[in-house]
């Protein structure tokens, strides 16, 4: 059974992409409020997937996929941002990032998302 890390310091973030996972048929689902809470409970979860969001208060997104990375260089994460964030997504693929999705998101664009980084 597939885990997946959603990073997000908005709580509703999280509730609707958590929402939009569990409709693809994911169960299990760890949730994270910043980079931080993040990289404090990904070792002990091992998440098959990350969707990090790109900025956050204490952590910011690419400070925590760098970080994770550091843990763990096959990590899958998916960056999620906000419009306009196109330089801060295309640095975030260039340090290994899956794939991303932009907000406001469509449940296709998060199983697509997420089935590129499965597979790889």
């Amino acid at each position: 059974m597939k885990k997946i890390m959603i990073v997000d310091d908005s709580l509703f973030m999280r509730m609707l992409l958590k929402n939009v996972i569990h409709e693809l048929g994911y169960e299990q689902v760890v949730e994270a409020s910043n980079g931080v809470e993040a990289l404090s409970l990904y070792p002990e979860e091992m998440p098959d997937v990350v969707t990090m969001d790109i900025t956050m208060p204490e952590m910011d997104g690419i400070t925590a996929l760098e970080k994770i990375k550091d843990l763990n260089p096959d990590a899958k994460v998916i960056m999620v941002s906000a419009m306009g964030q196109q330089a801060l997504l295309i640095r975030a693929v260039s340090m290994g990032a899956s794939d991303f999705i932009v907000k406001p998101f469509s449940k296709d664009r998060v199983r697509e998302a997420l089935k590129k980084a499965f597979a790889g």
